[in-house]
């Protein structure tokens, strides 16, 4: 199955509650995942808390990043979320497709600029970069670059997520298209790429417990998911590799927040969203979510936070145009699929 924008099927909906859209107490969040992953895990624990705060229960229903985007566009005429999580530029499309409703939470003002939008549609809520991931049980030593990633030994035991469907998939079309230089580049590379993958995949999630087991070596990810799932997947460990000049890159990939347009409960949307930004829950992103808090005036110390800033350490950060790269996506998705084709 080739992957595109837009890819209802296949698409895995986990809901943590029973369907209760009538219910004036409930309030239903559509995510991308990686913040429901682990235990404890940061989702469920603030949930928790925000309904004994508030009495209103938590209806999760969870997708690969695109997939959310694209359930939220296929009910657009009969809304049944409230709140969409998910990574960009997914959620700066659905920004552009009137899918999210303009909303001021409670402490912005704490939230830099650069990590919100000008108009109010969404925030960034935790702060995470691409990565990679490898059994160190059947590799000593992580691969140094992309081009080790061609090596034969890797056919069929080298998988990530699809780019136009998953988050983390398109983050790394677009950190290949970066380290190689220019997008044409980067898709003779991931033609190259190509006889060693074992195959498309809708969620980055899947993969770690794969690359655990040994069914594969190597698989792409996300810095906060994968520390998160690092306590169940004991072989799996983090690496960026270098790209053609030597050197080793990534850049910011937040897990964004947004209202959305028509939600069936609003108020309860809004007071979810003041929750999951509120210096309290952000005091505890690092600690539980193994992610980056958004709040300048959330300053973590905690050994979590200390280990994702050692991982960091010789990997240069760019920052990419997400409007630029929302106007090219088609066309670069495209490109991908025709590259990639077997």
């Amino acid at each position: 199955m080739r992957a595109g924008l837009s890819l209802a099927a296949g698409l895995l909906f986990v809901t943590l509650a029973g369907s209760a859209h009538a219910a004036s107490g409930v309030v239903t969040i559509y995510s991308a995942d990686g913040l429901h992953d682990g235990s404890p895990n940061w989702f469920a624990q603030e949930f928790d808390a925000f309904t004994k705060a508030t009495g209103i229960k938590v209806q999760y229903v969870e997708g690969g990043s695109g997939g959310v985007v694209d359930r939220l566009a296929r009910e657009k005429s009969n809304t049944q979320a409230d709140v969409l999580v998910t990574l960009p530029p997914f959620m700066q499309k659905a920004a552009a497709d009137g899918l999210l409703a303009s909303y001021t939470p409670a402490g912005a003002e704490a939230i830099p600029a650069a990590d919100k939008d000008p108009k109010g549609d969404y925030y960034a809520m935790v702060n995470n970069y691409p990565d990679f991931i490898y059994n160190a049980d059947v590799q000593k030593q992580a691969p140094a670059s992309y081009a080790d990633l061609l090596d034969p030994k890797f056919k069929n035991k080298l998988q990530y997520s699809t780019p136009g469907q998953a988050g983390d998939g398109t983050a790394f079309m677009l950190q290949v298209f970066h380290s190689f230089g220019s997008k044409q580049a980067g898709l003779d590379y991931l033609k190259k790429l190509q006889a060693n993958n074992r195959g498309p995949s809708a969620s980055t999630g899947k993969l770690t417990a794969l690359v655990n087991k040994g069914e594969l070596y190597v698989a792409n990810g996300d810095l906060q998911m994968n520390l998160a799932q690092s306590a169940d997947n004991p072989n799996v460990k983090v690496f960026f590799p270098a790209g053609p000049d030597g050197r080793k890159t990534a850049f910011a990939l937040p897990y964004y927040i947004g209202l959305v347009a028509g939600a069936p409960h609003s108020e309860n949307g809004k007071k979810l969203i003041d929750f999951l930004l509120s210096k309290d829950a952000q005091e505890t992103v690092s600690t539980v979510a193994q992610g980056l808090p958004v709040r300048s005036d959330v300053t973590p110390t905690d050994a979590n936070y200390q280990k994702m800033q050692a991982m960091m350490q010789g990997v240069t950060v760019w920052s990419p145009d997400w409007s630029a790269i929302l106007a090219d996506l088609k066309s670069d998705v495209s490109a991908y699929n025709d590259a990639t084709a077997n």
